[in-house]
């Protein structure tokens, strides 16, 4: 009687089937994040063979294997990519990543669309004002816990209505309005308004 060879059953005997279902999914998942992340490729590209991956990058797309011939060679190229930038972070960068991911699965359809929206919004925005926007995000970040929470708290204790007023206030600037503004606030931190009638 001849033995006859199912690649399927044989490939369950590898390592990477012995990572716990939940585990590749949260990979499969943070790779994606990061292939959506990732810029797409400036020229056309060859498909790249499973076989052909190196064994760290087989293991983190694993979930893909069933298609991953069936991908279109820009994808394959990202989610390579993608790989290859999720092998690189720390472990606390891919706890980060896990835990941004699973708040982002956790959304309503609402909160979803809203924050798709935000992106959109901010993608739009001139290239030197993402950067001013992202200098902020990253000095709030290195603001020690306890400063991030008061300031947090601070706009949360304003009623409603003036939060959205502000807000809309500052809508209503103009690019080179609120650059003035950020400008002065960053230069004097005692000029940023506290209360509505303060920021005008």
């Amino acid at each position: 009687m001849t033995r006859v060879e199912l690649p399927l059953l044989n490939s369950c005997r590898r390592p990477a089937y012995r990572l716990s279902r939940l585990r590749r999914l949260l990979q499969g998942v943070a790779v994606s994040v990061f292939v959506l992340a990732a810029p797409a490729p400036a020229q056309t590209e060859s498909k790249q063979p499973w076989d052909q991956l190196p064994a760290e990058q087989q293991q983190l797309l694993e979930p893909l294997r069933g298609r991953w011939d069936s991908l279109p060679p820009e994808r394959q190229s990202r989610l390579m990519q993608g790989a290859a930038r999720w092998q690189q972070m720390s472990p606390q960068e891919q706890a980060l990543a896990r835990e941004r991911l699973q708040r982002y699965r956790s959304m309503t359809p609402e909160q979803g669309a809203a924050l798709q929206q935000r992106r959109q919004q901010f993608e739009a925005l001139p290239a030197d004002q993402q950067a001013r926007l992202r200098e902020r995000w990253q000095r709030f970040r290195a603001l020690p816990p306890e400063q991030r929470q008061e300031l947090r708290q601070r706009f949360r204790s304003l009623p409603p209505q003036e939060r959205r007023q502000r807000l809309e206030r500052w809508r209503a600037l103009s690019p080179e309005q609120r650059a003035e503004r950020l400008e002065r606030w960053r230069s004097d931190p005692d000029a940023a308004p506290r209360r509505p009638d303060t920021d005008r």
